[in-house]
């Protein structure tokens, strides 16, 4: 069984809206029941690729699944609306939605002429002979909102001579209030700015240079002068940006290279200060442990060194190691004696050093 419903429920909502924003309660406006939105499987049926409305079946309301951009969805076109039908099962059931999009003052002007360039300058050529009333150029201006957005007014905001120049409020012509005169500038700069009518308000500002002269020559030497000028100051905040930046860095990488010298050096002292690392043994040349094989190589040196009195610093020799010497015989198989001094040169401190060769 299908049923359709014959009046339709129309909403309106502004233009930007935030993700999960309410548009309008779709249960209490089709006089449907809660149970029924969820039983009947209540969805959101659309032609469109894209799907700018989610239905919260839980709750019974319509909110925005996506941002809505009214000059995106129909450009000029007004009024913006877009439609969906919510569709129910058992019984079927199609209820159709339109919604409208109201457009918001989310665009400013957009100045057309007289086109802006970045390197060179365009100029308007007045002739000295110029009455009052003399059109100068006309600033040309949209705007992409609809209605009373869209609407436009022009203003002069500054001019080198502001008793020359006038801007239409309404058609943005700029024309001379004067005669103009031998003593006038040849450069003049007007600067129009091009506001809409929306709440709050969006402006543009574009700027107008004017030249008042009776030769081309003249004109062209005076605003070649004027672009130079301005590169030059442009290039030359530019060089004391950069020359700026490179000083603060030096200086941030010598600090930093500082400090960090200093820790080094501070944390390698306090590890030697701190240092418990094992004592290795000296063992003198051509030294062999005896314990281990029993072998010993047939000659040794040896010689000893001390002090002739514990308060001095000075060290004393003995002879020529090789009168000192320790002989051992390979085929020796008995005891080994050893023959010892029966005072020990330990027990006299300022007696000379005496090495006796031991023989085993």
């Amino acid at each position: 069984m299908i049923s359709t419903v014959s009046g339709q429920i129309r909403y309106s909502i502004p233009e930007e809206m935030k993700k999960g924003s309410l548009i309008g309660n779709v249960a209490q406006d089709l006089g449907l029941d809660l149970k029924r939105l969820r039983s009947g499987r209540a969805r959101i049926v659309t032609g469109e690729n894209h799907q700018y409305t989610e239905l919260k079946t839980d709750k019974g309301i319509l909110v925005v699944n996506e941002r809505i951009d009214r000059e995106e969805l129909c450009g000029d076109v007004t009024p913006c609306s877009f439609s969906f039908e919510i569709i129910l099962e058992n019984p079927i059931e199609l209820h159709r939605v339109t919604v409208e999009i109201l457009d918001q003052n989310d665009n400013p002007p957009q100045v057309l002429y007289p086109v802006q360039t970045g390197g060179s300058v365009v100029a308007e050529l007045v002739p000295r002979s110029a009455d009052v009333g003399y059109l100068v150029t006309k600033v040309v201006a949209v705007d992409v909102d609809s209605g009373q957005n869209a609407w436009l007014s022009y203003k002069l905001q500054k001019a080198t001579d502001r008793a020359l120049f006038e801007v239409g409020s309404q058609n943005g012509e700029i024309r001379t209030i004067r005669q103009v005169t031998d003593k006038d500038a040849v450069k003049q700069r007007l600067s129009v700015i091009v506001e809409d009518n929306g709440h709050p308000s969006r402006s543009a500002t574009i700027a107008v240079n004017v030249a008042v002269a009776d030769s081309f020559p003249e004109v062209l030497s005076e605003f070649t002068d004027f672009t130079h000028d301005k590169e030059y100051n442009d290039n030359l905040t530019l060089y004391l940006v950069l020359a700026l930046a490179v000083v603060s860095f030096l200086f941030i990488t010598c600090v930093v290279v500082i400090i960090s010298v200093k820790i080094y050096r501070w944390r390698q002292s306090r590890v030697l200060y701190h240092s418990n690392l094992p004592v290795i043994p000296y063992y003198p040349p051509r030294y062999s442990d005896t314990l281990g094989t029993g072998t010993l190589q047939h000659v040794y040196n040896y010689e000893v060194c001390r002090t002739t009195d514990s308060r001095k610093s000075d060290c004393k020799f003995n002879g020529a190691g090789s009168q000192n010497v320790l002989i051992m015989d390979p085929s020796a198989t008995g005891t080994m004696q050893r023959i010892q001094s029966e005072k020990s040169i330990l027990d006299e401190p300022d007696s000379p050093l005496e090495v006796r060769p031991i023989t085993y």
